[in-house]
């Protein structure tokens, strides 16, 4: 099965303030772990969220585009993998890795 494990940021994140190198060390370390395991089918960091762009259906049959994320909330995402593995254990295995490396809450979701 595959699964989501997606890192979780608050809207303030600033990297340049909250990442040093000892952090981006841990995450490489997950990574070259996750490919040696054969598990990582694909991992990519997202720009902070006052980069994202919405788009939304108008009844008019338009799309707005508005600046931002689509969802109000406090936190997003911030970053991904997405693994092939056997097991939601295994998932969660790898996503408890993860929370540890990115010093972030993490979320672990399974593909249909």
């Amino acid at each position: 099965m595959q699964y989501l494990v997606a890192i979780h940021h608050p809207d303030d994140y600033d990297p340049a303030a909250l990442e040093d190198e000892a952090m981006h060390h841990d995450i490489d370390v997950l990574n070259e772990e996750m490919l040696a395991a054969g598990v990582r089918l694909f991992v990519g960091g997202l720009m902070p969220v006052g980069n994202a762009r919405s788009l939304r259906a108008q009844p008019d049959g338009k799309v707005l585009v508005t600046d931002g994320p689509y969802l109000e909330t406090k936190e997003h995402i911030g970053g991904f993998w997405v693994l092939d593995v056997d097991s939601l254990e295994e998932a969660l295995a790898w996503g408890h890795k993860a929370t540890i490396a990115c010093r972030a809450p993490v979320e672990v979701r399974p593909f249909h």
